[in-house]
């Protein structure tokens, strides 16, 4: 991919929705009783693949034009045994989400992933699932796929979640409605809540107490239209773009502005950017609105704390904006986190350098001096979409032709993302 200097970026845009409300709108849609209309969904790979898992349940999905899915659930208890094997992609949080509803099956499954991601570990949820009652058995002690799941009696449990373990939340939750008692999640941090949202819009009655929440067994779920908003971390990406290119002023319309996603609005803000919510809304209890960016003078901040699981995923889009700061960014209390196991911090560390950024890695997170002209090179994506996508944004402010290599994974991720930016 070969990336040059741009003087101006204006206009207004759309983005595709949002990657962890669309999984769970195809999730809970499939097991709610009625007819659900999704709006807006993310029509990626990893999504297709949640889809087909439920089509293997016998989940009646029509998959519609513009980006529609019409979903005929028949209910919460009325999925039927697949007869091959049901497979989550190379989506960590799909797996995880049919962990939580195979659980409670009252038949045999087996779940597994795409054969590069085999090696990838499943993490503690089969272990506090297991501590619920369920039968998972695999390879590693059920670390890795594929899983086998054997129908148990679910029992509630009460869970403290480290904040490095806010991936277990929603799974639990899921398996709380088919569990006896109840089933109650206590935080260290407020952590993404889209589950809580869509469940309780779909009639689950989840009960939310600040850092605490807590799911029981009901009768049904019950279809209702979901409208799926712009996902703020591909947004992000446009969002930074406009702030750091000269004479630029950007409108991303209908992105999901929920509060445990928007540590990056929060980050920019007190960097002075020029950042304005307009029209904003609520949808299917999910706030939304359209973001408008304006080319700004940055100045250094430090990130850390509570502010890190509400922006993990933008880490990388913000230290490029570090780099045109005026003063030292400081990142910290990354330990633990997937950025710095999934070495996501080490590809931007590394990269960014090669550009002539000021950038290192620290034993927690890392260091930006902020201000040096940056100058196209040779640089490479690793295939991951964010590092692609935030290195795209730093060959628009660098002087010369930025070349970027192993970018196929935004022909999965986002195949549309050049032609969006060419279009401002």
């Amino acid at each position: 991919m070969l990336v040059e200097k741009r003087d101006s970026l204006k206009g207004e845009i759309t983005v595709p929705g949002d990657k962890s409300i669309s999984h769970r709108a195809i999730l809970f849609a499939s097991l709610a009783k009625g007819t659900t209309e999704i709006d807006g969904l993310l029509m990626n790979e990893d999504c297709l693949y949640t889809i087909n898992a439920f089509r293997k349940m016998q989940v009646k999905i029509e998959i519609l034009p513009d980006n529609k899915v019409r979903i005929h659930g028949n209910g919460l208890y009325s999925l039927k045994p697949p007869t091959t094997v049901l497979n989550s992609g190379t989506s960590g949080t799909a797996l995880r989400l049919l962990l939580g509803v195979l659980a409670g099956q009252p038949f045999n499954s087996v779940l597994t992933r795409d054969d590069y991601a085999l090696r990838k570990p499943v993490g503690k949820v089969v272990t506090h699932l297991r501590q619920m009652g369920a039968n998972i058995d695999g390879r590693d002690s059920g670390n890795l796929c594929p899983l086998r799941i054997t129908p148990a009696k679910l029992k509630g449990v009460t869970c403290n979640l480290s904040i490095f373990d806010t991936y277990i939340k929603s799974p639990m939750l899921i398996a709380g409605l088919y569990a006896e008692g109840e089933t109650k999640v206590i935080e260290k941090i407020k952590s993404r809540d889209h589950s809580e949202l869509m469940l309780n819009h779909l009639g689950a009655d989840l009960k939310i107490d600040g850092l605490e929440v807590t799911s029981k067994r009901i009768e049904n779920l019950y279809a209702n239209d979901i409208k799926v908003p712009g996902d703020i971390s591909t947004a992000a990406y446009f969002i930074t773009a406009a702030l750091l290119v000269p004479n630029s002023d950007v409108t991303i319309k209908n992105v999901g502005i929920n509060p445990t996603r928007t540590g990056i609005l929060d980050v920019y803000k007190s960097m002075g950017a020029k950042i304005e919510i307009l029209n904003e809304r609520t949808v299917n209890n999910e706030k939304v609105a359209d973001i408008r960016a304006t080319s700004s003078s940055l100045k250094a901040t430090e990130i850390k704390g509570a502010l890190i699981p509400r922006l993990l995923d933008e880490i990388p889009i913000i230290a490029v904006a570090a780099t045109m700061a005026k003063g030292t960014t400081v990142f910290k209390d990354l330990n633990g986190f997937k950025i710095k196991e999934s070495n996501r911090l080490k590809y931007i560390v590394q990269e960014l350098s090669k550009l002539g950024a000021s950038i290192r890695e620290t034993e927690d997170g890392m260091i930006v001096e902020g201000g040096k002209e940056l100058k196209g090179a040779i640089v490479e994506g690793y295939n991951d979409a964010a590092i692609t996508m935030s290195l795209c944004v730093a060959g628009l402010i660098a002087e010369n032709e930025t070349m970027i290599r192993k970018t196929q994974i935004l022909d999965i991720a986002y195949p549309e993302f050049i032609t969006v930016l060419n279009k401002l």
